[in-house]
């Protein structure tokens, strides 16, 4: 089974709250936007988003220039049926991450849990390149991803833990450090999985 095949089954056969990754308050990215200030005409992505409800959140807030970017046309359907008519206002993208090519700079991107599923120094690199090349000058990098002290599998697929030090390896030359943290995230099953959360401007 390929990469899309998985997460197409996955969003066709569990329900959003029997994913390990659900939150009905994803406070961590919303705190995220607030506590930068970001604009609300901002150009915005989320990748690999799936039907979380990070855009319900954004346009609740009022920001008006959202994109979600995921592989699985199942996720990208689940939560157009979800925001309704909302959905106008957001431009959704059904595509690998690493086969993505922006038309446009992008003022933040944000990846909560899918970037740690590139496992290889190929696909981490690649992904690199295209984040240096669709984030504008002085834009935002925020990403989330399993932490050394995190799991070394989701949805039975192996992942890449990181640390602050990993993350300024791969992100380093082109976007400085802003701020690192740690948390712990409690799974619709009870169990926690500690992630670990940077910031990056764009140089």
């Amino acid at each position: 089974m390929n990469k899309k095949e998985h997460w197409e089954k996955v969003f066709a056969t569990k329900q959003e709250t029997e994913v390990s990754w659900f939150q009905k308050n994803p406070k961590t990215s919303v705190q995220f936007f607030i506590n930068y200030k970001i604009p609300k005409d901002a150009k915005i992505i989320d990748i690999g988003g799936g039907d979380s409800y990070l855009i319900d959140h954004l346009l609740n807030l009022g920001y008006t220039n959202l994109s979600l970017l995921d592989i699985s046309e199942n996720a990208i359907n689940r939560i157009k049926k979800r925001l309704g008519k909302k959905a106008e206002k957001v431009t959704f993208i059904i595509s690998d991450v690493l086969d993505f090519k922006p038309e446009n700079t992008f003022d933040v991107w944000h990846d909560r849990a899918s970037f740690h599923f590139l496992t290889s120094k190929e696909d981490i690199s690649k992904y690199n390149l295209i984040v240096s090349q669709a984030i504008a000058k002085n834009g935002y990098l925020f990403v989330g991803t399993f932490s050394e002290n995190g799991p070394l599998k989701c949805s039975g697929l192996e992942i890449f833990q990181y640390s602050e030090s990993k993350f300024n390896a791969v992100f380093g030359n082109d976007f400085n450090i802003l701020n690192c943290f740690t948390e712990n995230h409690q799974t619709p099953f009870e169990t926690i999985q500690n992630f670990i959360f940077c910031s990056f401007l764009k140089k």
